[in-house]
């Protein structure tokens, strides 16, 4: 854990910028991973300095070393929000921890997707994410999903395709040779129809990939009425090409090999352990899995209304 950056307001120090008036602002833990994403070495002197900008109490944490505990001191601090310049795992891992009856958290975009401080803030810009939350930030609730004690507020992927994240991941970070092997065991499960599910305990279905949307992120869910679940089935690799395009041109939704609904409960069973990927995290779930909508997953400090700028 390197040293704590730590900064104590004055007033008589010089004009500062107008803090929220949505919610009581007195106390902020900013945690930065200058390791992570878009971050970089200079993020936790950048933050100081934001934050000297206005009257509040304001520590600024580099994150190394034992994460947990560097975490688990800030909620001992009991701040009334704590701020995440990270990856989107240590991201969920905070808000996970923090649940409807912490702190505020405002997960700013340091990592490699930023799906959530995106669809929070509208802006993959950390710096502007921050005064954004800090000027004009109110508490509002993020609706999410939990599935074998890991919450995701984004999405997640069950089935064969999520095994693709792996190879994508050590392509990105050079390792070809691992990036090879991972591709090879996601072409082996491909197209084998493997996964099993139910929707709120209605009929049992068969798909290749279950995706489940949030609704912050879900163009097609208006309200929090549960998680979007949308069952993927193309028929071979040319379906799955199409499929791709699909989702990136028009709406997905309307791809024949497509169907969803909302749902809150959504039971998925394998013959072996199901691959998964939450909000990026690549993961192993059971061979049944549970997955169980949270209307109130954690508290956000964020403008409302959020800006869900990507939105799916």
């Amino acid at each position: 854990m390197s040293d704590t950056i730590a900064t104590e307001r004055d007033a008589a120090a010089g004009p500062k910028g107008e803090l929220t008036p949505h919610t009581p602002l007195r106390r902020a833990v900013m945690l930065v991973n200058p390791l992570s994403g878009s971050v970089g070495p200079r993020a936790a002197g950048e933050a100081e300095a934001i934050l000297a900008d206005y009257q509040l109490e304001a520590r600024v944490v580099v994150l190394e070393g034992d994460f947990d505990a560097i975490i688990a001191d800030a909620f001992a601090e009991k701040p009334d929000v704590i701020f995440v310049l990270a990856g989107d795992g240590t991201a969920r891992a905070v808000a996970s921890r923090a649940k409807p009856d912490g702190p505020m958290i405002a997960p700013l975009p340091g990592g490699t997707m930023n799906m959530l401080p995106k669809a929070l803030y509208g802006t993959a810009d950390w710096k502007e994410a921050l005064r954004r939350a800090l000027e004009g930030g109110e508490p509002q609730f993020v609706s999410g999903g939990e599935v074998g004690g890991e919450y995701f507020y984004c999405a997640a992927i069950l089935g064969a395709p999520a095994l693709w994240a792996p190879a994508r991941e050590a392509i990105r970070t050079g390792k070809l040779r691992q990036a090879v092997g991972h591709a090879r065991l996601a072409l082996k499960r491909a197209f084998s129809g493997r996964l099993r599910f139910s929707l709120d305990g209605g009929q049992k279905r068969r798909t290749e990939a279950l995706v489940l949307i949030s609704p912050m992120i879900s163009r097609a869910l208006d309200e929090p009425v549960g998680l979007e679940a949308a069952a993927m089935d193309p028929l071979d690799a040319m379906q799955a090409f199409r499929l791709a395009a699909t989702a990136l041109f028009t709406d997905w939704r309307h791809d024949p090999s497509v169907s969803t609904q909302p749902a809150r409960r959504i039971d998925a069973w394998a013959r072996s352990r199901i691959p998964a990927v939450i909000d990026g995290e690549t993961i192993r779930l059971k061979s049944t899995a549970t997955v169980r909508f949270a209307p109130k997953a954690f508290r956000a400090l964020t403008p409302r209304p959020p800006a869900a700028e990507d939105s799916v």
